[in-house]
């Protein structure tokens, strides 16, 4: 079991809240030998600012706001979940990732698609968009919309 810090959960409110700019946080485990989770990054960039602070030896999990929709009037606000694994993580943290991730669900309880990544390529900001459509439903705008 990991144990979560105190200001993850206060950063998702401020996520989930579209009174404020701040549209992502990432959450990091404290050191190798922990199996304590804090967070290490807000920001007001989108997805391409987030995907930025991703490193290759690096296993954490973030949370990313993004504004989706076919026309004007249905934009709306969707919320992607990231387990990041990079490729060069070490075998025992791989492996407690896949244990922890309900504890840091337990916190992030809501979002509209999940993603397990272990590239950036995985978190192309056009992909990640027509999964998130995908997941409002009913697509009025069908002819205009490639999926």
């Amino acid at each position: 079991m990991a144990e979560i810090m105190p200001e993850v959960a206060a950063a998702y409110e401020d996520v989930r809240n579209d009174k404020t700019e701040t549209d992502w946080l990432l959450i990091e485990y404290v050191d190798d030998k922990k199996d304590v989770l804090a967070l290490s990054g807000t920001g007001s960039g989108s997805l391409a600012e987030f995907v930025e602070q991703l490193k290759d030896d690096q296993a954490a999990f973030g949370y990313v706001r993004i504004i989706v929709g076919n026309d004007e009037l249905s934009k709306r606000a969707k919320f992607l979940f990231v387990a990041w694994c990079g490729p060069n993580v070490k075998v025992l943290r791989k492996a407690k990732l896949s244990v922890h991730i309900a504890n840091v669900k337990a916190v992030i309880k809501s979002f509209a698609v999940e993603v397990s990544a272990s590239s950036k390529e995985e978190l192309n900001e056009k992909d990640i968009q027509l999964l998130l459509k995908k997941a409002m439903g009913a697509n009025y705008d069908r002819q205009a919309s490639q999926y």
